[in-house]
């Protein structure tokens, strides 16, 4: 499957996130990721993901695709299983670390824009889709659905939600664990920044359970380059404690210990099994989640031939 076409350029983050309306924000993402899709007639990132298909006479007019005919002249209809299909759990980091930002929003304003577009996206596919917020412990939870009114029920929770207290995602986890019995994709979407022995055990039996765990690492791009302009008191946002920094004195000794957290994280990951998608908060969430799709039904292709006896 081909990747996003580059001539995409998608939705410059500030302008999107400068619009209030959560819900909004959602759709305006899901149609980004429409035109993405489209671009290569696409199968999606399970197994039972609606599909699109050439128009053949007798195929019901309710599912032509009256966008990408009236944008290539050529007749598409989107296939739907009977049923709902997918169960996703989103589980999204409330955490104070998530407040932070060097934009004029934060990672959490990203954060929940990513889960409210990914969830928009899912309801549309007739996927049950549930919700829970974690910081130090699990928090709002709303239970996999999909039923008319349950989209609106989980964005509302994603915009009551602000980023508060400590975080503790192995307790999340464990939580999380014990209610959801049925198997289904887990999507954590974090920061990430706890270290990461706290948290790959728990990773480990959510795996083992038989959840499809997927990350979203969401970080700004000044955590990555620490590029501030001169010495200053800093604030630890989930501990509260400070600590004087001077920025060109740290940067070299700060790059090496996040670059080894962050190998730390992926390779702890990858292990299990469990794709993590790095983003930082200046890329365009369309592309992202296009992107992220289209590696998704890369990777369930893998699979699939691994699994394929020989003739």
């Amino acid at each position: 499957m081909p990747p996003p076409s580059p001539s995409l350029t998608g939705i410059e983050p500030a302008a999107l996130l400068a619009i209030g309306d959560l819900e909004l924000r959602a759709r305006v993402v899901v149609e980004g990721m429409w035109n993405g899709l489209h671009r290569s007639p696409f199968s999606g990132f399970s197994v039972e993901f609606s599909e699109y298909r050439q128009y053949v006479p007798g195929d019901d007019l309710r599912w032509l695709d009256w966008k990408v005919l009236a944008r290539t002249d050529r007749e598409y209809v989107r296939k739907f299983e009977d049923e709902t299909n997918v169960r996703c759990h989103l589980l999204v980091d409330t955490s104070r670390s998530m407040a932070f930002g060097s934009a004029s929003y934060s990672k959490f304003d990203y954060a929940r824009t990513l889960a409210a577009a990914l969830a928009a996206f899912l309801v549309q596919q007739r996927d049950m889709v549930g919700l829970a917020l974690f910081a130090d412990a699990l928090g709002t939870h709303v239970p996999a659905r999909w039923r008319p009114g349950h989209l609106r029920r989980l964005l509302l929770a994603l915009d009551a939600a602000q980023p508060s207290g400590a975080t503790d995602l192995s307790a999340s986890l464990e939580t999380a664990g014990r209610l959801w019995r049925k198997r289904g994709i887990v999507v954590i979407v974090s920061d990430l920044l706890e270290p990461v022995d706290s948290w790959e055990s728990s990773v480990a039996l959510l795996v083992a359970a038989g959840h499809d765990v997927r990350v979203f690492q969401v970080l700004d791009p000044a955590e990555l380059t620490l590029r501030y302009g001169r010495a200053a008191e800093w604030e630890d946002l989930e501990s509260g404690s400070r600590l004087l920094v001077d920025p060109e004195v740290a940067r070299e000794r700060y790059r090496e210990r996040l670059n080894s957290h962050l190998s730390k994280a992926t390779s702890a990951l990858e292990s299990r099994g469990v794709p993590v998608t790095r983003v930082t908060t200046d890329e365009p969430l369309d592309l992202v989640l296009t992107k992220w799709m289209h590696d998704a039904a890369r990777r369930r292709s893998g699979r699939a031939q691994r699994t394929r006896r020989p003739a």
